[in-house]
């Protein structure tokens, strides 16, 4: 009974800090980091490889002590009549979004989430993401937010989610979709640092910043045509997948 009461105390207090946190731009700190958000998919793998390979270096290099980073896992995702959602991949994207939303729930802090969310992303970009729950084990978190996702709080969380990606102005065209400082750089997302470094008003610029080149990416998009194909997954887009069947390997 302890545990059950402690769940739900936990919920009470998730569902309290979702309705302070309805901005879409998420909660506004009190200090002077800048605010980056990063709204994604969890089986796109130009998601995966931007949080695996990119995302990941502002832990590398120190620059998550100057950034507020906030993970929106619900993308290109569309909500039905009947209260449930379809996923642009699929239904195992839809598992995969409400268990990594679940995870930023009941570990707010985003070195704990962060490496469950890497982990998972990590084995998208390898097709192995049928060992997701792996995960928990690797990054040292428990497993409270498979329990999360079976008393359907995921699926309050991911509607949440859906609402805020709905309010973005401009509208997100594509994930992954990064805003800095409230404004999102579109298909320059790869250059984000750059865009952080820039956004960093101290007077001191972290030391991170001082490989940044920045002053020559900045503008790209403004100064000349990109003839690159842009790497992101298109709202409206459809995908081939193939269903893996994760929902019914969940321990109930």
């Amino acid at each position: 009974m302890a545990g059950v009461v402690s769940c739900w105390s936990f919920l009470g207090f998730g569902y309290l800090i979702l309705f302070l946190c309805i901005n879409p731009y998420g909660c506004v700190g009190s200090n002077n980091k800048v605010q980056v958000s990063l709204y994604y998919e969890s089986l796109c793998p130009y998601c995966a490889n931007f949080i695996v390979n990119h995302l990941v270096k502002l832990f590398q290099n120190g620059l998550i002590s100057t950034v507020d980073l906030r993970l929106v896992p619900w993308g290109n995702a569309s909500p039905n009549p009947d209260g449930s959602i379809s996923c642009q991949h699929g239904v195992d994207e839809c598992l995969l979004n409400t268990i990594e939303a679940c995870t930023i729930t009941v570990y707010p802090d985003v070195n704990r989430h962060f490496r469950f969310i890497h982990c998972v992303e990590r084995l998208s970009l390898q097709n192995r993401h049928n060992e997701w729950q792996n995960c928990f084990q690797i990054s040292g978190l428990g497993t409270v937010p498979i329990d999360c996702y079976n008393i359907g709080y995921g699926n309050v969380i991911e509607h949440r989610y859906g609402n805020e990606t709905a309010m973005l102005k401009p509208a997100h065209r594509f994930v992954p979709w990064v805003i800095v400082n409230n404004k999102p750089i579109q298909e320059d997302y790869i250059n984000f640092m750059a865009y952080i470094c820039k956004a960093y008003k101290e007077t001191s610029k972290p030391e991170a910043c001082n490989s940044v080149s920045y002053e020559s990416n900045i503008n790209e998009l403004n100064d000349q045509k990109v003839d690159s194909i842009p790497q992101v997954c298109y709202e409206g887009e459809s995908r081939s997948f193939t269903s893996l069947g994760l929902a019914h390997k969940i321990p109930k």
